[in-house]
């Protein structure tokens, strides 16, 4: 996984529907994940119950206060190792679906707070 979308501010999230998240003028059709000034738009294309720590390497390279899980449509929770080993790293882990994931990111990220998000649609 690489950063493949350098934003110069903090971003926001524009728009979540059932087929695409608008972030500015791009519109990803897949799972991203983002931090307040990245995009990372090759997120592994894995199911959420087959998430693991290594999955979210990159974004814990960016020392994130919390990480925001949005799994689709509804609530699905990921694996109880990956939210222990959140817990262990002292890395806040909320999942809820994905509109109301979009949000919290940018209630978080507009208030400086460091903040990644992984977005499934």
């Amino acid at each position: 996984m690489k950063f493949t979308h350098e934003i110069p501010t903090s971003l926001t999230v524009h728009s979540v529907t059932g087929g695409e998240i608008r972030i500015g003028d791009d519109v990803f059709d897949h799972t991203i994940a983002l931090t307040a000034d990245s995009v990372i738009d090759d997120w592994p294309r894995k199911g959420i119950a087959n998430l693991q720590e290594s999955d979210f390497s990159l974004l814990l390279e960016t020392a994130p206060e919390v990480i925001v899980l949005g799994t689709g449509a509804k609530n699905i929770f990921p694996p109880r190792d990956l939210v222990f080993a959140m817990a262990r790293r002292g890395v806040g882990f909320e999942v809820m679906p994905t509109p109301a994931a979009a949000r919290t990111f940018n209630v978080l990220a507009g208030e400086d707070r460091r903040v990644a998000a992984v977005l499934y649609l």
